[in-house]
């Protein structure tokens, strides 16, 4: 079997564009028009007007200078271009800052169902939409600011939060709980599997995320549900240094899953 590609960032030129193929700019519409589809009934309605706000489509790949503009104007939030993967401080700097970084680089048509590692199509149509709703903004303002207080130690329980809300995150509607985690919005799997029944929906509980193991790399088997954005903004306002020094003397609760191999 031959081995995997890496992939690169995609460096700005001297205007701050980033540049991408022709088959590039066809990945991202494919995958704009089959998850846009895919997405009703399955994912809040703040989502799909922060959309609109934005003015992605499946025409043309969005210009990180372009999001950061427009959000600036709409939540005082905005984005950062940066490579795949930085250190948990610069991390948890630009969400203090009320700056969600950015991926740059797409991924390639072999990997189009699925990448492990956060691309442009995952950071942009995942998590960008939301960051047009203020409340929504707060809380990632807010994690940024806690994380760096309570510095690395923390770390660790932080992300763990950070997993089951901005990535894979339920929230309730009218119409019955709805997606909002980024991880679930751009991938087709994980939002059919969030409506299908065969996942644990649970009630949001700091105390029981921050104990509860996951794995990046399979279908989750259990989601937290929020009843709104402001709410989980104020949860932030809990003892997360005791709630997470409670959470270690505790260990974590039995995983759901099997290990990996």
């Amino acid at each position: 079997m031959p081995e995997k590609r890496p992939y690169s960032s995609n460096m700005p030129d001297q205007n701050g564009r980033y540049h991408y193929t022709d088959e590039e700019s066809t990945v991202w519409g494919e995958l704009f028009e089959r998850q846009i589809e895919f997405l009703k009934d399955r994912i809040t309605p703040a989502y799909f007007q922060g959309v609109e706000k934005l003015g992605l489509t499946k025409h043309r790949v969005p210009q990180v200078a372009d999001i950061d503009a427009q959000l600036s104007q709409l939540t005082g939030a905005g984005v950062e271009g940066v490579p795949a993967i930085i250190p948990p401080t610069r991390f948890f700097t630009l969400l203090s800052q009320r700056k969600f970084p950015v991926a740059t680089f797409l991924r390639r048509r072999e990997d189009i169902d699925y990448i492990e590692e956060p691309d442009l199509f995952h950071e942009v149509f995942g998590h960008c939409p939301l960051l047009t709703d203020s409340a929504y903004c707060d809380f990632i303002e807010g994690f940024g600011k806690r994380a760096l207080s309570l510095g690395k130690n923390y770390s660790w329980h932080m992300f763990r939060l950070f997993w089951f809300t901005v990535e894979f995150g339920m929230i309730n509607t009218p119409d019955g709980p709805r997606a909002y985690g980024a991880g679930i919005a751009s991938s087709p799997s994980e939002a059919d599997h969030t409506t299908s029944g065969a996942a644990t929906l649970r009630p949001f509980d700091m105390k029981e995320v921050l104990r509860t193991p996951y794995r990046i790399d399979i279908l989750q088997p259990v989601y937290f549900v929020i009843d709104s954005f402001r709410d989980l903004a104020t949860s932030l306002e809990a003892d997360l240094e005791t709630l997470i020094n409670d959470a270690k003397a505790k260990g974590d609760l039995p995983a759901l899953y099997e290990s990996a191999a």
